[in-house]
This record gives C-alpha cells, structure tokens and sequence, in this order.
C-alpha cells in the first residue's frame, strides 16, 4: 500500500501548479499595488499599506485554521509582538530596517510556538479559550511595560524632547516607495505560506485535519507539523507588526487587544482560509472599512455590528469566504468558455 505522503501526482502536472498558483501572488500583488500607488491619496496610501501589512498575519491564521482547524484567537498579540521587538531592536541598536524587520518574525515565531503548545493536546473550543487568555496576558503586559515611544536604549522610553521616530528603510523612507516596498514583503510572504499548502507541509496538515491517528498511520510526525504551522503563522504575524511599525514610525499598546485577534480572526473566515487571496480580502477589510467609515465622520465603533454581520453571513452562506465565492464564480466561467468552445 501507498502511503499518502509519498504518493504525488506525476511530477510535471504538479509542478506546473505549483509554479502556477505561487507565480499569481506576484503579479496580482504588483497589479494592486501600481493602482493604489498611482490614484489613492496619503490617507488611503497609509490604510493601504497598514492592509497589505496585516494582510500576511491572516495568512499565517488561514494555515491554521484553513489547514488544521484550530482556532486560534492571538494572533493580534503576535502581531504586536513582531512590532514591539522590531521598535525595540530599531531603538537601541539602529541596525538596517530589514535587521529589525527579522527580529521581529523570529521573535514572534518563537512565541507563537509557545502559544501553540496547548495546541499538542488541545482543539477546538478548549484552544480557542486557552489562545484567547494568552492574548488577554500579553495585553496586560504591554499595558504594564508599554512599546518604545522613541527614546534612546533598549527599552526605547522618551523623556521629554527625546523623541524619535523609527526609520524606514533607506530604499523607501517617503509613503509610495514604503508602500511598494510593503507589498513586496506581502506577496514573498504569502508565496511562503502557499507553497507551505501545496507541498509536503500541507498534504501533512491535511492528514492530521482528518485525524490524528490516520496521520500518524501514514508516517505524518503530528507534533512537529504542528508546531511548524504555529511557528510559520507567528513569524508571519511578526513580520505585519514590523511593517506596522514602519508604517506609522511607532505603535500604540492599546491596539493589541484580545477583542482586536477576535476581529482578525472574524474578517480572515470572511475573505477565505483555503484561497490566498482570502489574506489579501481580510486584510482590506480590516483596514479599509473603518478608513472609509473615518473618512465619512461615522463612530468606528460601527465596525463591530457590520464585522459580525459578515461572519454570521460567511458561517451561514459562504463558509468558503469571499474568496471561496470568487473562486467558485470563476470556475463556473472557465466552465462555461470551455463548453463555448468546444461547440
């Protein structure tokens, strides 16, 4: 008999798919890009950018829970914690952006390894609870410690004119060149993290979601495929919270709330989990509504009541997401081409 992960599709098939599905990510990222670049305004350019950002933290969330089904509900704090060492290493040392930009994925990595570690033995809504708490604790700790605020050292605190803001890299220090640059980060990333689902890491993830005893049956090491897929979705997240801080040039502790790794995990079931582009969807969500709703005078607050409508619809109607629903439309209509032209 054949084992599951040994058996592959004939090697050419499977990497002219892999090839192809990786190669979109680029040239769709580049053509998003070229078209906020050209016609959105510096509002519209900061919310794009700190979108694309984020974009990469629901791809780590979407291999978790598109790929295992675990639910996990920190990955907002890892976030923060990718841009709290990425301040932080940029105070005190001054290193190249992208030296920072490294510490801040490794570091968050590494954490979100931490953080999985119930996940060895626990699932469903018993990890959702424990990842929630962990999110509530690092809350506690940035209120009690707080992000670097400009000042000199490692701790980076400020005292009264001391002031300074994080450097951007030398090579996109103005809003357009960051904003590419961003993108860039983005769609590297989220190749990362689709090759992960094509290759061996996801027919593994695919076995475990099954269960874990057929995994095992097949040769799949279950708890290190697990940790490999809460340390790749945290070094994803960290590398969001270091574009973040670029972004803006420092970060606010009060943005990493627990409620805020509800919403992103909301919005990432709502763009898609099993579509990259999903990532892409989330991430504009998260982002450009409540820009849109600032931009028209509207309370933010709103953005709550219209977020859960969207995850009671996707739950109800669409559990494939806005991505799913795109992806299925355009089935249809290579479907339908395809007989056209067979007639």
């Amino acid at each position: 008999m054949v084992s599951p992960m040994t058996a592959s599709f004939p090697a050419t098939a499977a990497a002219r798919t892999l090839s192809g599905q990786i190669l979109a990510i680029p040239m769709t990222v580049a053509i998003f890009s070229g078209a906020i670049a050209l016609f959105a305004n510096s509002f519209w350019l900061s919310a794009a950018t700190s979108a694309i950002a984020l974009s990469l933290s629901v791809a780590g969330l979407a291999i978790l829970y598109g790929q295992l089904g675990l639910v996990s509900l920190c990955q907002f704090a890892l976030v923060g914690v990718g841009g709290w060492v990425t301040l932080r290493v940029g105070h005190a040392f001054h290193p190249p952006f992208e030296v920072s930009l490294l510490a801040g994925g490794i570091v968050a990595a590494v954490v979100g390894l931490a953080f999985g570690l119930p996940a060895l033995r626990l699932r469903g809504l018993y990890l959702a609870l424990v990842t929630l708490m962990l999110a509530g604790a690092f809350q506690i700790i940035i209120s009690a410690w707080g992000f670097p605020d400009g000042g000199s050292g490692f701790l980076g605190r400020a005292d009264g004119a001391g002031r300074a803001m994080l450097s951007r890299p030398s090579i996109a220090g103005e809003a357009i060149p960051y904003f590419l640059y961003v993108n860039v980060f983005a769609a590297l990333g989220l190749m990362i993290a689709q090759w992960h689902k094509l290759a061996r890491p996801g027919r593994a993830w695919a076995l475990i979601r099954k269960g874990e005893t057929v995994a095992i049956s097949a040769g799949v090491p279950v708890l290190v495929y697990k940790a490999w897929a809460f340390a790749l979705s945290g070094f994803l997240a960290g590398i969001a919270g270091a574009l973040l801080a670029g972004n803006v040039g420092q970060l606010d502790g009060r943005a990493f709330t627990s409620f805020e790794s509800l919403n992103l995990f909301a919005l990432a079931v709502v763009g898609g989990v099993y579509n990259w582009y999903g990532a892409l969807i989330a991430g504009l969500l998260l982002r450009a509504i409540p820009a849109l709703l600032t931009d028209l005078g509207i309370d933010g607050y709103v953005t709550i009541g219209i977020f859960g409508l969207a995850l009671f619809q996707a739950l109800a109607t669409a559990p494939s997401g806005v991505a799913g629903q795109i992806s299925g439309l355009l089935n249809r209509l290579r479907a339908h081409l395809g007989k056209s032209g067979a007639e």
